[in-house]
């Protein structure tokens, strides 16, 4: 009956809908704070632990805390984060994952987003992979955070798929970025984030709330690694990362 698809529909746009609330109004009320610690580069530390408190924040008034199982332990900064990517609880939930500072390297498009493209001016790295030019740009950006002792997190797939939780192909920057500066990548899985809140665009998407969940896989090292291992690299931290995905 066409009257109960849409009484289906209700809950998930009222959910949508706080979820826009929430993150709008409290990001507007953190805007000044970020905006003077986004100033200078000294105060980017500052600014994320301001983040994680954020992003502990919206996860609990969202109603999607986050449950996490750690299978190794973090490395010593620095390292690279390779998650996967399969909705915008992603970006808030790896904060809440990793508690070192890490710069995000995000699609070039999140610098049009209205208050949140601060965090992509200065202090993290925004991708425009349409450019060849501009996206060897900021490996480079990434790889002078990883010489500072920076970590640097990144969705290999470049964007969320329509698939999702079946992941895209990974792009090779990440693993040549490790291989390059000889640091471990640390494989996450967020294994039900598509679940709980998909395209915000899309009508028909699902919203709601639940407990996130994560796993922490070990990390995978790359001492000794040249260019010619960036495929075994790259499929392994893939399998890695599918693997969870692939049980019931």
């Amino acid at each position: 009956m066409p009257w109960a698809r849409w009484l289906f529909l209700l809950p998930r746009w009222a959910y949508k809908l706080w979820f826009a609330l929430v993150f709008f109004v409290s990001l507007t009320l953190l805007y000044l704070p970020f905006r003077f610690l986004l100033r200078k580069e000294s105060s980017y530390p500052r600014a994320f632990r301001l983040m994680r408190v954020w992003a502990w924040f919206l996860g609990w008034v969202l109603l999607v805390p986050l449950r996490v199982r750690r299978e190794g332990k973090l490395p010593p900064p620095p390292y690279v984060a390779c998650i996967n990517h399969s909705s915008y609880l992603d970006i808030i939930h790896t904060y809440n994952v990793l508690p070192d500072y890490f710069l995000f390297m995000g699609k070039y498009e999140l610098l049009r987003w209205p208050l949140f493209n601060i965090f992509f001016k200065g202090m993290n790295i925004a991708v425009n992979r349409g450019n060849r030019t501009e996206a060897v740009r900021a490996l480079a950006k990434a790889a002078q955070a990883i010489e500072r002792g920076v970590s640097v997190s990144i969705f290999p797939e470049g964007t969320i798929p329509h698939t999702a939780p079946r992941m895209k192909p990974f792009k090779d920057g990440a693993f040549k970025l490790a291989i390059d500066l000889q640091v471990p990548i640390v494989p996450i899985t967020f294994l039900n984030n598509w679940r709980l809140f998909g395209d915000p665009e899309a009508p028909l998407s699902r919203a709601r709330p639940g407990i996130a969940r994560a796993i922490v896989h070990p990390p995978i090292p790359t001492a000794g690694l040249t260019a010619a291992d960036l495929d075994n690299l790259r499929r392994r931290v893939f399998d890695t990362i599918e693997g969870p995905l692939r049980r019931p």
